[in-house]
């Protein structure tokens, strides 16, 4: 590497702190900042000066400009994986069905992203309390699907689709809200109807007797098909948080992430100024990802914030 004359002058002064603007001086830094930048200049044939008798004087000639090499550029070597070490299989059905409306969801669907922390302690206490005097098992998944429900009663503009061709929204009084499960051949989003009118008990038999026939492959069309809302839920695998991709011509999807132990500062009483400990909490964060053509970023939060009313006082599921 060439270095300018500045910059070895002031590697070589003892002290090593010599600036370049104290090198060229005041005014020479301020004309080499000001002078225009000189355009390349094409290497020059070889000139011959002609000098003649008359007493003339001679003229300047610049020295050639030098030239900078061209760069050897090495050509990108493409390697090619044996077929020995990997396998083809081809897509089932159900896949390039899935392939063919997510690819159409991303690239035509204008797609924005809520997300709200939500305590599950509650939900946790009340579910020991159903399982130890009620002998009645729920999930927290049943939980959530029961307070998206009474959310998208009481929000119905989040409860809609979006029609291409008349170019309008869509709204329906019925929630129903499609559930997705993983299945072998693909991820399919079996529909629970009317699931604002349903318990929590109703709500997690129905759930788990789509989910294994879902599995299983027994599903009937309309069963599957349709749907006003959907749930997405990965907490059981580990995922504390993502987003997910709408199901046309759904206008929004609700991706849950699993519960995480986290400590949380204590509120402060704003009359008597007393300050609460800090305290461990369980929190999920849920993300709903909506079709702006459906939904505007106001009420998509109000949305989350109903959600989020509902799985702190679960008792108002049961009324």
């Amino acid at each position: 590497m060439v270095l300018s004359t500045a910059v070895r002058l002031a590697a070589s002064r003892p002290s090593g702190r010599s600036s370049l603007i104290n090198f060229l001086g005041k005014d020479g830094w301020a004309a080499r900042l000001s002078a225009p930048i000189p355009a390349p200049v094409a290497a020059p044939a070889a000139t011959t000066v002609a000098t003649s008798s008359a007493a003339a004087p001679a003229a300047s000639v610049a020295a050639p400009q030098p030239v900078a090499s061209p760069i050897n550029v090495a050509p990108e070597t493409v390697t090619t994986v044996p077929p020995s070490m990997y396998e083809d299989t081809p897509a089932s059905n159900m896949r390039k069905i899935i392939s063919r409306r997510l690819t159409e969801s991303k690239a035509t669907v204008p797609h924005f992203y809520t997300s709200i922390e939500i305590p599950l302690d509650s939900i946790l206490s009340l579910r020991k309390v159903l399982a130890k005097e009620f002998d009645t098992k729920v999930s927290v998944n049943d939980f959530i699907i029961k307070a998206s429900a009474l959310a998208l009663r009481d929000v119905p503009e989040v409860n809609g689709t979006y029609d291409v061709k008349s170019q309008s929204q869509r709204t329906f009084e019925s929630v129903d809200i499609s559930v997705a499960v993983a299945t072998p051949t693909g991820l399919i989003t079996p529909i629970v109807p009317s699931t604002q009118g349903l318990s929590l008990t109703d709500i997690s038999a129905k759930v788990r007797d789509l989910a294994t026939r879902a599995r299983d492959n027994k599903l009937a069309p309309e069963e599957f098909q349709g749907g006003t809302f959907t749930i997405s839920n990965l907490g059981m695998f580990g995922i504390s948080e993502f987003s997910a991709v709408i199901n046309p011509p759904q206008g929004a999807i609700l991706a849950v992430g699993g519960g995480e132990r986290k400590i949380v500062p204590g509120s402060v009483n704003v009359e008597t100024g007393e300050k609460e400990k800090p305290r461990i909490q369980t929190t999920m964060t849920a993300r709903l990802s909506a079709d702006r053509r459906v939904v505007d970023e106001a009420t998509a939060a109000l949305f989350m914030g109903v959600l989020k009313e509902y799985m702190n006082q679960p008792k108002l599921m049961m009324l």
